[in-house]
């Protein structure tokens, strides 16, 4: 073979190559902005179903239980020792400054703004989340979604909308008691461990606390509630066949859960503050 037909040649493999490449990165985007769009749609009718009869509060005070009771234990454990490390590690950084007074609104401020609503998403993710779109998921292979589209009861408002309602009830309140318990863990070690008067402590808290603080803080865990729930029904409800497709789809709620909350925590950090 002459050199002109190998390099002919070699020019129309690296086309063939690179078109194979751009098709499948172009499939690929679509697939993606598909999918927002299926998610976008199940959010939409899950809210919607929320403001129609029939109502069920038996089945939102059960997700309530689930959701809030069953994870509380596991929140209160994250945020005492939360506290307690950001009162260790903040004490031994202010001290270098002659700035150990303010470690009361160091943890306060840290666990209200951001580490309350942040890992009470991700513990509940975790926790709750992960069984939630097994539970649904488990229901689609084992075809009870069509046996209720079989007696006229609509899935979505039946699996989806309760379970958002329960989270925008559930998560809010679990934030709340993350950072008392944070701010009381951090007390412990700053307090009782390492000898700061108690007055200093929480009076720079009260002084430097503001309420928008807080209210930035009940905003963040309403949105995380939305975005867990939400992904974590969805993903139950289009999960693939058989176990293997229950499993990649919890895995994949969790995954895509985790990454939601800490993208929309640095967005509506921008937003808020």
């Amino acid at each position: 073979m002459s050199a002109e037909n190998r390099n002919c040649t070699s020019e129309h493999s690296l086309g063939s190559t690179l078109s194979y490449k751009i098709s499948s990165l172009g499939a690929r985007t679509l697939e993606f902005v598909a999918e927002i769009g299926k998610m976008a749609i199940f959010l939409a009718a899950s809210v919607y179903y929320l403001a129609r009869p029939p109502w069920r509060p038996s089945l939102i005070f059960h997700q309530i239980y689930f959701i809030g009771v069953g994870s509380l234990s596991i929140v209160l454990l994250t945020s005492l020792f939360t506290g307690m490390v950001l009162a260790l590690q903040g004490f031994y950084t202010l001290q270098k400054f002659s700035s150990e007074g303010l470690l009361g609104p160091a943890v306060a401020l840290s666990l209200i703004r951001e580490l309350g609503p942040v890992l009470t998403a991700l513990v509940v993710t975790g926790r709750a989340g992960s069984a939630m779109t097994a539970e649904i998921g488990i229901m689609v292979i084992t075809e009870q979604v069509d046996a209720l589209k079989s007696m006229a009861v609509n899935p979505v408002q039946r699996l989806a909308s309760p379970r958002i309602a329960a989270g925008l009830v559930s998560i809010p309140i679990l934030t709340i008691f993350f950072d008392v318990v944070g701010i009381f863990g951090g007390y412990l070690v700053g307090v009782e461990l390492l000898g700061l008067s108690s007055g200093t402590y929480f009076g720079h808290m009260t002084a430097q606390v503001q309420m928008a603080d807080i209210l930035g803080g009940c905003w963040k865990s309403l949105v995380f509630a939305v975005l867990v729930t939400w992904v974590c029904s969805y993903k139950g409800y289009n999960c693939g066949h058989g176990a293997e497709g229950v499993g990649k789809s919890t895995t994949a709620a969790v995954v895509t859960s985790t990454v939601l909350i800490l993208v929309g925590d640095y967005i509506l950090t921008s937003i808020l503050y």
